[in-house]
């Protein structure tokens, strides 16, 4: 193997996987420390890359979502020849290791999973008890090195921009995210987050809302319930949200992308969970706190809960999620 690999890693699709991935990055870097390592995945996931050291550049994927489009992974492999030793498959579908094969890399490492016998060189163990713990399915794909945390760096000063542009002080502000990509299995209550941000507020820590443009809905059902609370779903680009969040005294989310990014930038984080559970995908951080009520019907991993009623969020109450955010605002803030 050369000493210094170009290394081509087929990532994921979703904000909190591409965080997660960083421990396979890490881990590639300390194996091969002068190793030029790029990121095929798609565009929207350049700016989180960036904040990512390990990486020397990401490439777009011009494909949408959940399609085979053979042709276009063709000729997309093709135009990649001659320029990678090793390539990383981290995506299970058996259509994501098309274009490494087709770029004819010579070193083509992924876990099995749909049969990809031929189109990996290197087939990955994958034992049942890591199957769902993404970071660790991952970081098992290097074959050695340390398992590190994500780390994302900041920018201080589009951070210091954007706090004075919101009116937000440094360590003065809650972030909540209160969405999730996945669907409304992992979403705790609008009325729930409403009544937690109005005890943070009534401490006189000011709250920020975080979230896309499809969060707006939840967010503004938040806003109704709590006045004075900032929403800033779909005002703030990926980039931007790692910055605040990262200013933030403490943050409050559902199992999803930014609660990944939370733990990626530092920022003390309560997660919620409901059709997921902390013991597949936690975030990786040092000051955490895991809420869960351990419901049996839970982990159903469902996108809507198959029961109709929602009971693993809907009777979380607001005191035991505020109980866990006071055990972490009692910790001495970061600088």
């Amino acid at each position: 193997m050369a000493e210094s690999p170009t290394i081509l890693v087929i990532g994921p699709r979703w904000v909190g996987d591409m965080v997660m991935a960083q421990c396979l990055f890490s881990a590639l870097k300390e194996l091969y420390p002068n190793a030029a390592i790029d990121v095929l995945a798609p565009a929207w996931a350049a700016p989180l890359v960036k904040r990512m050291p390990e990486i020397r550049q990401q490439i777009d994927l011009p494909l949408k979502p959940g399609a085979l489009e053979f042709t276009i992974r063709r000729r997309f492999g093709r135009l990649l020849r001659g320029r990678y030793d090793m390539a990383y498959v981290l995506p299970g579908s058996w259509k994501s290791a098309l274009i490494p094969f087709f770029a004819r890399i010579p070193r083509r490492f992924g876990h099995l999973r749909e049969m990809r016998y031929g189109l990996l060189t290197d087939i990955v163990p994958l034992p049942d008890a890591v199957k769902r713990r993404t970071a660790q399915a991952y970081f098992s794909l290097a074959k050695g090195g340390s398992f590190r945390a994500p780390h994302l760096t900041v920018d201080a000063g589009n951070q210091a921009a954007l706090l004075d542009r919101f009116g937000l002080a440094p360590r003065k502000f809650a972030a909540l995210m209160p969405g999730a990509e996945f669907g409304p299995a992992k979403r705790w209550p609008s009325e729930s987050y409403a009544g937690l941000a109005r005890e943070f507020m009534d401490k006189g820590l000011k709250v920020a809302l975080f979230g896309s443009k499809n969060d707006r809905d939840v967010t503004a059902e938040i806003t109704a319930l709590a006045p004075g609370v900032v929403d800033l779903a779909g005002q703030t680009r990926l980039e931007d949200a790692i910055d605040l969040i990262a200013a933030a005294r403490l943050a409050v989310s559902n199992d999803s992308g930014l609660m990944h990014v939370a733990a990626g930038v530092g920022t003390p984080i309560v997660a919620v969970y409901g059709s997921t559970s902390p013991e597949n995908t936690p975030p990786l951080a040092e000051r955490r706190e895991l809420v869960w009520l351990h419901l049996s019907c839970s982990p159903c991993h469902q996108k809507v809960c198959p029961l109709g009623h929602l009971n693993c969020l809907k009777t979380l109450e607001v005191g035991q999620v505020a109980a866990a955010a006071e055990r972490l605002l009692e910790l001495p803030a970061t600088a």
